[in-house]
């Protein structure tokens, strides 16, 4: 359990990631628990690192004295090569995003998974887990999918443009979860999967500011799904106002972003920030355009 004389450094590994949001949330949930608590982005783009790079950074860091690294794309699995331990989670999932340093040992987590748990459970309570259309089944798309098991669905039906790797994730996933079915489509097969569908997932990069526009056709979209996105840039994604103007409950990738700070957060320190203070500060970075 940390103390108000015990100070952090944490830093953040991944390309692009000097925009991020990471610093100033856990910084401000530091503030309120009176914790001293410094967070860097370690960009490896700046740096003209590749992601082999991430075991040379997290030595070096664990050499200058830091406790710990959340760690995003392109490493998070690169990065277990490198790590004396895992947790469960994040060696059934091939996935670490956050690396805590021990007695000179790392190990690795995985909040991605439980920061869209958190997200399904605080922002859509009691939403019907029958069945769920998943779109992507990528890297942020296998910690989504795992959760999704986890919380309970009964059918999961994933669907990706590559066909080699949604089998390959659905294959995985149900030897995780005997108890569900886990199937893998493709594209073609969306309009048919979402009449049969409770929910609808978007994992895919489609409706960022990078990659604008819609996951799917969404004529099919009733006032009885609900709909989530892990995209929180913008949060108001198009999918999500196309679905809350047809009556469809939806869940903004806010969330997601706010639990997976929560979870890393408590990894590191001991402690669980009050998610509604962190989720409330991350709106008003969004609003800022920070």
């Amino acid at each position: 359990m940390s103390t108000p004389e015990q100070s952090y450094l944490v830093g953040l590994i991944g390309e692009g990631v000097e925009p991020s949001l990471s610093p100033p949330m856990h910084e401000a949930a530091a503030d309120a628990h009176g914790l001293r608590y410094l967070y860097r982005p370690i960009d490896l783009l700046t740096l003209g690192r590749e992601a082999t790079a991430v075991g040379d950074l997290l030595r070096a860091g664990r050499d200058l004295g830091y406790n710990a690294f959340n760690i995003t794309h392109p490493c998070k699995q690169v990065v277990i090569d490198e790590l004396d331990t895992l947790s469960d989670h994040a060696r059934r999932l091939g996935a670490v995003n956050t690396v805590l340093i021990r007695d000179g040992r790392f190990h690795g987590e995985n909040t991605d998974f439980s920061g869209f748990g958190f997200a399904l459970r605080t922002g859509l309570p009691g939403a019907p887990l029958g069945s769920v259309l998943q779109l992507g089944a990528g890297g942020a798309g296998s910690a989504v999918a795992y959760a999704l098991l986890d919380a309970g669905v009964g059918h999961l039906a994933l669907v990706d443009t590559d066909a080699g790797r949604c089998a390959e994730r659905a294959a995985a996933l149900a030897g995780h979860f005997p108890d569900a079915s886990v199937t893998a489509h493709a594209p073609d097969e969306v309009p048919a999967l979402l009449e049969a569908a409770d929910g609808l997932v978007n994992a895919t990069p489609i409706g960022m500011h990078q990659h604008p526009g819609l996951p799917l056709d969404t004529s099919a979209l009733r006032p009885d799904h609900w709909v989530a996105d892990v995209i929180y840039r913008p949060v108001d994604t198009e999918l999500i106002r196309t679905a809350a103007a047809l009556g469809c409950r939806t869940l903004d990738g806010g969330y997601m972003a706010v639990g997976q700070a929560v979870g890393a957060f408590t990894h590191i320190t001991g402690i669980e920030p009050d998610a509604g203070t962190m989720r409330a500060h991350f709106l008003d970075l969004i609003e800022r355009g920070l």
